[in-house]
């Protein structure tokens, strides 16, 4: 038993949705496009998940977050699938894959062969077993990485509320899903090792900051340490959690965030890999040149950088997704995919930004006992980062203008003390524009140059006069 397509996209996140769409935008034909996934529903904005979903009032749900609402384009639901001809192949797991022989082999026994296919599989939560502590199965244990987690996390909220949570993890999940218990009414203890929050992006100054914000919301911090044991009742549930400093914390429900693993088991020895994920070219193709990967799983070439670097962000998904079925469909009219690393978040009333690569000396800028506030990362004398929290819209195109340039900075005092107008004031002045959030164009030397030269002459008279 087996059916054959033109094109497979394997995996039912954020990046298959944009490809779908992508694929439709190129002339796709009924009959030659199919999506499998292990997930029973159709492709959705993952980002929902830890937002607007677990709100306690008027909380997202589907079909309302279907792809792609989250770029402002169509929402694709089951029915949108049905009338462009697209099989969908839900709550279907492949437990196999055949690279050479372009198959796929599913649990139900059924054969899904390929002319060429997307890898777009995400990536899947780390769980407690792998670094030695059980309990992952309790009924108040939680990790909130597709949408039967977030049903789990809400309906634990629901009869928690007043309670005591502890979130396992300083990173995206754990202060995003924080700030989600706190709106609900439940008291909140977040453990980790670190010593402040999000350490992989923010600096210690950015982090105190948003540390003061979650303690005034009634988060408490616990720094410094980590898990070690749970205690469970009679019902096995976890009553309370010992940790490595010798502190006893009473639970009434946990969420676990400390990290992700791309699923990329079925293509191992197969293709490729690279800094833990699928290496890929510049057009997301991998070593096999009937195989494409993006979004999680994907590591590819990014100019800012220097090399090539695996990311998991929605608006990688998205934009590699989109550039994978360019490549495909129109391989003569695609250009190199030019990502700018880019990452959000919005928590209570808060909103960051941030663009390009966090390497280098950080200059912090703006008022940080107010709400608008950022900082810039000048590594080897050029500007290749920018964090800002607060901004408008004409803040951050501007700083993600700027940052794709990488201009040289002459000047660290000059950074600090005009803050964003220096990059709002930099982007007016380049001779192009440039793609705001990545993908598309990307700047050419002459843009670098022109952008050096005019930072250079601002620095020069405002020294000299």
């Amino acid at each position: 038993m087996g059916r054959s397509f033109d094109y497979v996209i394997l995996g039912g996140g954020v990046a298959a949705g944009y490809a779908a769409l992508e694929f439709t935008k190129k002339g796709v034909s009924h009959g030659e496009l199919c999506i499998i996934s292990d997930e029973p529903v159709a492709p959705y904005e993952r980002p929902a998940l830890s937002k607007a979903f677990l709100l306690p009032e008027a909380p997202a749900r589907l079909p309302g977050f279907h792809t792609c609402v989250g770029a402002n384009e169509e929402r694709l639901t089951p029915k949108w699938y049905e009338e462009h001809g697209i099989e969908l192949i839900l709550g279907i797991r492949v437990k196999s894959a055949d690279v050479r022989g372009k198959t796929l082999s599913t649990i139900t026994g059924e054969t899904i062969t390929y002319k060429y296919l997307i890898i777009a599989t995400g990536a899947r939560a780390l769980k407690l077993e792998e670094i030695g502590i059980n309990g992952s199965n309790a009924e108040n244990v939680c990790y909130l990485r597709d949408l039967d987690d977030a049903t789990k996390l809400v309906n634990t909220m629901r009869t928690c509320n007043g309670g005591n949570a502890i979130v396992i993890g300083g990173g995206y999940i754990g202060m995003e899903c924080a700030a989600s218990l706190v709106i609900n009414k439940i008291n909140v203890s977040m453990v980790f090792p670190g010593s402040y929050c999000m350490g992989r992006l923010f600096t210690p100054k950015i982090a105190s900051y948003y540390e003061d914000v979650y303690k005034s919301k009634g988060v408490n911090f616990i720094k410094g340490t980590s898990l070690t044991s749970f205690v469970f009742n009679s019902e096995g549930k976890v009553s309370g959690a010992n940790l490595k400093d010798g502190r006893y914390l009473p639970v009434d429900m946990v969420v676990v965030g400390i990290g992700a693993r791309p699923n990329t088991n079925l293509f191992e020895n197969q293709l490729t890999f690279e800094n833990g994920g699928i290496k890929v070219n510049s057009r997301l193709q991998s070593s096999n040149t009937s195989v494409y990967a993006v979004g999680d799983v994907a590591s590819f070439p990014i100019k800012l950088f220097g090399d090539t670097h695996r990311l998991e962000h929605v608006d990688a998904a998205r934009k590699s997704a989109r550039h994978a079925v360019s490549a495909i469909m129109e391989p003569n009219n695609t250009t190199e995919f030019d990502y700018l690393p880019f990452f959000y978040s919005r928590v209570f009333s808060l909103s960051w930004q941030f663009y390009g690569d966090n390497a280098g000396e950080v200059v912090h800028f703006g008022d940080f006992s107010g709400t608008r506030f950022g900082a810039y990362w000048v590594n080897n004398g050029r500007l290749v980062g920018c964090f800002l929290e607060g901004g408008d819209k004409e803040d951050y195109d501007a700083i993600a203008n700027v940052i794709r340039v990488k201009p040289a900075v002459a000047d660290l005092g000059e950074l600090e003390r005009r803050g964003v107008e220096f990059a709002v004031g930099v982007s007016q002045k380049l001779p192009v524009a440039t793609v705001v959030h990545g993908g598309g164009l990307y700047a050419s030397f002459g843009i670098v140059v022109a952008a050096s030269v005019a930072l250079f002459a601002y620095w020069y008279v405002r020294k000299w006069s």
